[in-house]
């Protein structure tokens, strides 16, 4: 008896102390109505008969993404594709075995019209806006699924903009269908063995031409995102009738292939392996060989290059509606836990610090935020021909600058947002580190931050120049707007020293060539996003009906350095003896310093 009274005292006890290891999950709700943000963004810009059903519309969404979508993602990372080459009888079979989860996604993208709603146009130039906001709210959640569906838009992109031939009309009714039986996802398939970006240099795929006009191609695809997707554009060199081909951007040509035909079997490809990635392990991507692959030449010979910019354009600005999304995602969950975390005697929303630091971040997530839906509303407006030359001038320059910059921030975000949780945000099925991996991908995915921030300078040389006038102007006109409010009079002072700031350095290297914008390239990108993206926190906050959270999120986003090109001229970073001082640093002590 006094065993069993002892073993009894002894379970309450020992329950009591491992109940004191365990922290409250946080719970976010139906994240539309949590967004107060996106909400006041939507009410301000649409039209009232727009809004009143986008509305219904993203609170019905955000329902679904709580109590369907969001399992479904997390399903899809604990059941990550595999693949298999060889059926139980030795046939190669190459066949990607994906989760039931991912799938249903799928259906469920095409349900929602997320690619659809963009090239129906019930909203006019406001249908991008409504698309953006529920890719926005899908893309954290939903097992990378933003991904294919990046590609996918991208695609239909390039066949509208090809006028969509009658060869192409099919594939763009499924690309843009919402029948979950007949909806395409595409690949984009252009990274090569010998690199990503540049696709001039490093595509060594050919296309021979058939009789019957198609094309066989043939070469090695090292890095295939969605390689379950049902079609894919692709670049290759055409081989002339003396067998030869034409290298650098000029050879390439642009081609649409079905991944596999109307029986299943794969299209003359060989799937190789799947990559064993970081993260985005949700998607297959892989390296294959397209052994004569049926193909359509769909740009001119030569023109491929041009004809796959639309399809860059979108899909870099999906890489900025996913780094938005996890930015909010991971802020949103901090917060929570904030309200349920005891630690040193008090709720962590209670200690000063702890609320500072989800503060940054919160003005962070807010910029960016402001920057993605620009970028949006210039697209809509391009997509309508409502768009003035102005317009365009400012869209080509902002795509490659939100994409590097909001990559850079979304990355930074999510590891200081998961530092908050503690050691629990280092634990594997909380959920957290798969954030963080599948943020990670989001500054190399479409172009590095360097490739966009040169990017960025040939935007500024086809314009002549022109492109800057214009951002100094929409600037300006957005500092106008908020004269007459005192709580901002500091911040639009920021702006503008940081404007005036950096047409002095634009002058400046005006007369030192070509290498001082080079080795700018990056700060003066970042420059760009910081000026715009404050620009824009303090036209929100300027509106009629601002809060003081609006206000206060402008004022304190101009407080960083805002010009940080304008500080390192200064500095003489961009000096032709700093270049060398430069690999000097990297190199020493390392045994190539003798071979530079």
């Amino acid at each position: 008896q006094e065993k069993h009274l002892l073993e009894d005292l002894e379970i309450p006890l020992a329950r009591r102390e491992t109940e004191t290891l365990f922290q409250e999950q946080p719970e976010t709700g139906n994240q539309y109505l949590e967004d107060p943000l996106l909400r006041s963004y939507l009410k301000t810009h649409l039209p009232p008969k727009v809004l009143e059903e986008v509305n219904q519309d993203l609170e019905r969404f955000g329902n679904r993404l709580l109590t369907e979508i969001t399992p479904l993602g997390w399903e899809c990372e604990l059941n990550p594709p595999v693949f298999q080459q060889y059926d139980a009888w030795g046939q190669r079979v190459d066949r990607i075995l994906t989760s039931s989860a991912w799938k249903r996604i799928k259906e469920v993208a095409a349900e929602e019209g997320l690619i659809a709603g963009a090239y129906e146009r019930r909203y006019a130039n406001w249908s991008r806006l409504h698309q953006a906001a529920k890719l926005y709210l899908f893309s954290s959640c939903s097992g990378i699924f933003g991904c294919p569906l990046a590609m996918t838009d991208g695609a239909a992109k390039v066949i509208e903009s090809l006028g969509i031939p009658e060869s192409l009309k099919n594939a763009f009714d499924h690309l843009t269908s919402r029948d979950p039986k007949k909806f395409w996802t595409s690949g984009q398939w252009m990274t090569e063995r010998r690199g990503g970006s540049d696709v001039a240099n490093g595509t060594e795929t050919v296309a021979r031409k058939q009789p019957d006009g198609s094309y066989h191609l043939s070469g090695f695809k090292w890095f295939t995102s969605a390689a379950d997707s049902d079609m894919t554009l692709t670049l290759a060199r055409v081989v002339d009738a003396e067998g030869q081909v034409k290298q650098g951007s000029s050879g390439l040509s642009l081609f649409f292939l079905k991944v596999r035909d109307e029986e299943g079997k794969l299209n003359n490809i060989q799937l190789q392996k799947l990559k064993d990635k970081l993260g985005t392990r949700q998607m297959a991507t892989a390296e294959l060989w397209l052994n004569g692959a049926k193909a359509e030449l769909i740009s001119a010979e030569g023109r491929g290059v041009a004809s796959i910019s639309n399809m860059l354009t979108i899909t870099r600005i999906h890489n900025t509606i996913a780094a938005v999304s996890h930015m909010r995602r991971m802020v949103s969950l901090s917060r929570e836990y904030a309200r349920k975390r005891v630690a040193f005697g008090k709720l962590l929303k209670d200690h000063p610090l702890h609320m500072q630091t989800i503060a940054r971040l919160e003005v962070q997530t807010r910029g960016a935020f402001l920057l993605l839906m620009e970028i949006i509303r210039l697209l809509g407006l391009a997509e309508t021909t409502m768009a003035s030359k102005e317009d365009q001038l400012l869209l080509r320059l902002l795509v490659p600058v939100a994409k590097l910059y909001t990559g850079k921030q979304a990355a930074a975000v999510v590891v200081e947002g998961m530092e908050s949780f503690g050691a629990q945000g280092y634990v594997e099925d909380t959920g957290l580190p798969v954030l963080v991996r599948d943020t990670l991908v989001l500054p190399i995915w479409e172009g590095t931050t360097n490739i966009l921030a040169l990017d960025v300078l040939r935007s500024l040389t086809k314009s002549q120049g022109q492109v800057m006038d214009v951002f100094f102007s929409t600037v300006q006109k957005k500092m106008e707007l908020a004269l007459s409010t005192a709580k901002l009079e500091r911040a639009v002072k920021q702006i503008q020293d940081a404007v005036s700031s950096l047409a002095q350095f634009m002058q400046a290297a005006a007369s030192k060539g070509a290498v001082t914008m080079e080795l700018a390239a990056r700060d003066f990108s970042y420059s760009l996003a910081r000026i715009y993206a404050g620009a824009l926190l303090i036209e929100h906050a300027a509106r009629p009906g601002a809060s003081p959270t609006d206000i206060s999120a402008a004022r304190r986003w101009c407080h960083q350095e805002l010009c940080p090109v304008a500080r390192e001229l200064q500095n003489s970073t961009y000096e032709a003896e700093e270049a060398l001082a430069d690999s000097a640093l990297v190199y020493e002590g390392s045994p190539a310093r003798s071979r530079l």
